[in-house]
């Protein structure tokens, strides 16, 4: 079944001109628009969708809280992030809002595709390390306090599993965490997926975000 994929963007140019390299794909279809956030989320009321891509910057409902309120649905699809600007503070608003990962506009068309079928399998497209230099330059827009603030079911992860955890929001790939810790990539994959299972969160980006919220790592990539 083709990837059914929304467009949410304010310019229907752009819409137009993704939609061209979209359709030429045999594995894909847009199979909605939106000019702005709140009109994403009444067709997703009558049209099923597995990736949004979602501009930012829109009148009537930015793309920032279209995606939190499309993220706090039952089997919401995924959504990609569209910037104009590697590193805005609106990716980083994306990310926390439940957002799969963040793409630039003028994105190749391939990695754009990649990006797509990435999020469609269940993956997360920002790369660990790009996110934290994200939440490294947005740090301060965190929750601070003078006691460490804790996610409850962050005490229900085994030893390994905090380590693997810890790694993987210091931007650490499966493969660097199973050379790390002299692990198969297979078990560690096992070990990402717990994490998420038992954190109740959607993939790897936002290990990352809860990391930093929480403490464990610190601005600079260090562990807390």
């Amino acid at each position: 079944m083709a990837i059914r994929v929304m467009l949410v963007d304010d310019q229907a140019l752009l819409r137009t001109g993704f939609r061209m390299v979209l359709a030429a794909q045999p594995d894909m279809e847009v199979v909605a628009e939106a000019g702005d956030g709140a009109e994403a989320i009444e067709n997703l009321r009558s049209t099923a969708v597995d990736v949004v891509l979602m501009d930012v910057r829109m009148p009537r409902l930015d793309g920032v809280e279209a995606t939190r309120r499309i993220c706090a649905q039952p089997d919401a699809p995924k959504v990609l992030i569209l910037t104009t600007f590697d590193l805005d503070e609106y990716a980083f608003s994306g990310l926390k809002a439940g957002a799969s990962g963040f793409m630039l506009k003028d994105v190749p068309p391939g990695e754009l595709l990649a990006a797509i079928r990435s999020v469609h399998s269940g993956d997360a497209v920002v790369a660990p390390s790009t996110t934290r230099r994200l939440l490294d330059r947005f740090s301060p827009m965190l929750p601070s306090s003078t006691a460490e603030p804790q996610h409850k079911d962050i005490a229900k992860l085994t030893e390994r599993e905090r380590e693997v955890m810890l790694l993987v929001a210091q931007g650490l790939s499966n493969g660097e965490i199973a050379g790390r810790l002299v692990l198969s990539e297979a078990t560690v994959k096992t070990h990402v997926g717990r994490i998420l299972t038992k954190l109740g969160l959607r993939d790897r980006v936002q290990v990352v975000v809860l990391a930093y919220e929480t403490g464990q790592v610190r601005a600079g990539g260090g562990a807390g």
